[in-house]
């Protein structure tokens, strides 16, 4: 049977011995679980791209770090060598196929995925400036969302816009008691 091949992945219809990256899907909130447990494994290559964002809670922003593909990360293997091992790694759920065909992500891929994400395969997202949507951490006004029209930094405070009481209000706040609201990639 031929390979199909696409611009971002291609398919291979049977066994190889070079080493090709792969798709992994994971239990869920255990792609570093998985990560962990396939690094050990011998002539494994694990890429596991993760975001790092201020989150609301009510005791102010805290710092989150989460998978950038929820469920899924990236592994680099000779499939006719490793894939069992690969698939029954504590964590791993299996890798992505398509009947009796498996996709392989292109190196240029996860190379272009690695160099805007920087040397710890982690991306942090920015702190908040003018124009962005924040949501109010901790407080009474925890939970509501809001618009920042300036940040103080010499203060370490910022001033939101708000709908507040059917009008727009404009409040001041310490820079910790806002967290950027999350963009879904």
């Amino acid at each position: 049977m031929p390979a199909h091949t696409d611009s971002l992945v291609s398919l291979a219809a049977g066994p190889t011995a070079a080493l090709a990256w792969f798709c992994l899907r994971t239990h869920v909130k255990h792609e570093h679980v998985a990560a962990r447990h396939l690094r050990q494994i011998e002539h494994v290559e694990v890429f596991n791209p993760r975001i790092r964002f201020a989150r609301a809670t009510r005791t102010g922003a805290m710092w989150i770090v989460e998978a950038l593909f929820p469920s899924y990360l990236f592994a680099r293997f000779a499939w006719e060598i490793d894939l069992a091992r690969v698939s029954y790694s504590p964590g791993v759920s299996g890798v992505v196929h398509f009947g009796a065909r498996w996709p392989t992500i292109p190196d240029a891929v996860i190379d272009e995925l690695r160099s805007r994400l920087g040397p710890a395969d982690v991306h942090v997202l920015k702190d908040v400036a003018p124009g962005d949507a924040v949501q109010i951490a901790g407080g009474i006004l925890h939970g509501l969302e809001a618009v920042v029209t300036q940040v103080m930094p010499g203060r370490q405070r910022v001033l939101v816009l708000m709908d507040f009481l059917g009008r727009q209000t404009a409040v001041e706040l310490p820079l910790n008691r806002v967290a950027k609201l999350e963009v879904r990639l």
